[in-house]
């Protein structure tokens, strides 16, 4: 229903604040590193819709009494990501999110509905949030040890699934740690629940980071649905751009059907954690994907992989050595940043390089450095 009402109008002081946030934000997006989203991108097509109320509550593929809806777009957007993950063809389901974490919040809880007795597994390496939904959802768990490269310790997974081999797992897989691009193999895991002769289980994949990486590289490692994934988490901030965060979750159709209920008030099925979801994301997704293509997204990933995956080489740092005035590796490492499309200023290398060496208490790379005065030199 629509009403009458003024015109907006805000206090000058108010105006002001806004102004100062919009060129705070201009500035920092220029210097923006270090966290895993991509701001390349220009919706301004999409804001005739930000008039309308829309609201995506109730199930994408169910209908909903609300006709104020995406759903229709939606529907595509998990279309394309049922290609990306292989779901199974007529066999998978979705929706859109509001980031990774529900996207993990969805796939644990649909496997401790099937499974309500399950002990949840997941490494050390595994998202701080995760603990948090398991603690929510009073779902057993046990922590498992990574290997230095960040994947979970297969070793210390074997050992402990037959200790508890009476007892359905749910494994958390990460495709793609937080801090070191980790990814859990998960043919490994499906060799080790074989070995243990584990029929009752349930895995879970958190691939909001490189969801949207592995489908456009080369051999990937074991990570999607054909490789035995139950459900899949992505987000869309981060690869994709947004300026909003959100995602998307896919899973199995017949495990979600087993928990589907009927809400007579919305005319829906009850399938999402979520009542009422935004009508916009899944407009954002649906955009970006249409105006990239399969193409565009391999080609941000190859820039992305080009640009934060490529080491500098002894051979670069001794040429521009020997060109003179870059002694200061300081300035070495910002005309190196440079060379790679990145413009870090001055300052904030040193301060990168003091962090770095000093640490927050004394516990950074100056505690490798050796104490050269043996005893006895500066005695007298």
């Amino acid at each position: 229903m629509a009403v009458d009402v003024k015109p907006p109008h805000l206090a000058p002081a108010d105006q002001q604040r806004l102004d100062s946030l919009l060129a705070h934000l201009h500035d920092a997006r220029r210097r923006f590193v270090g966290y895993p989203c991509y701001a390349d991108f220009d919706y301004r097509a999409l804001a005739p819709f930000l008039d309308h109320v829309i609201n995506n509550v109730g199930d994408p593929f169910g209908g909903s009494y609300i006709p104020l809806n995406t759903h229709e777009f939606e529907r595509e957007v998990l279309a394309d990501f049922a290609g990306f993950t292989r779901a199974p063809a007529g066999e998978w389901w979705g929706y859109v999110t509001n980031g990774g974490t529900e996207g993990n919040m969805y796939g644990l809880y649909l496997a401790r509905e099937l499974h309500p007795a399950g002990i949840c597994y997941f490494s050390e390496d595994t998202h701080y949030s995760v603990a948090k939904v398991l603690r929510l959802q009073h779902t057993r768990n046990i922590m498992l040890k990574s290997q230095p490269d960040g994947q979970m310790d297969y070793d210390d997974l074997h050992e402990t699934l037959r200790i508890h081999r009476d007892v359905p797992p749910i494994i958390f897989a990460n495709i793609g740690t937080t801090m070191k691009g980790a990814c859990d193999n998960l043919a490994t895991i499906r060799a080790i629940l074989d070995d243990l002769a584990i029929t009752r289980f349930y895995i879970h994949a958190d691939a909001a980071l490189s969801g949207m990486i592995l489908p456009f590289v080369e051999d990937p490692p074991p990570w999607d649905f054909a490789d035995g994934a139950d459900s899949i988490s992505i987000s869309g901030h981060k690869l994709l751009g947004s300026p909003l965060p959100c995602g998307v979750v896919l899973a199995r159709r017949s495990n979600v059907d087993r928990i589907a209920r009927a809400i007579e008030y919305v005319g829906a099925l009850d399938t999402t954690i979520a009542g009422s979801r935004s009508g916009f994301s899944p407009l954002l997704l649906w955009y970006r994907l249409r105006t990239l293509g399969r193409d565009g997204c391999r080609e941000i990933v190859r820039r992305s992989l080009e640009l934060a995956g490529g080491e500098v080489a002894p051979e670069e740092i001794q040429a521009y050595k020997n060109l003179g005035g870059y002694n200061n590796d300081w300035l070495l490492t910002q005309r190196l940043c440079a060379d790679r499309g990145v413009e870090v200023p001055f300052p904030e290398v040193v301060a990168r390089f003091h962090a770095l060496f000093f640490g927050a208490d004394g516990e950074g790379l100056i505690a490798r450095e050796a104490w050269l005065p043996r005893p006895g030199w500066l005695a007298g």
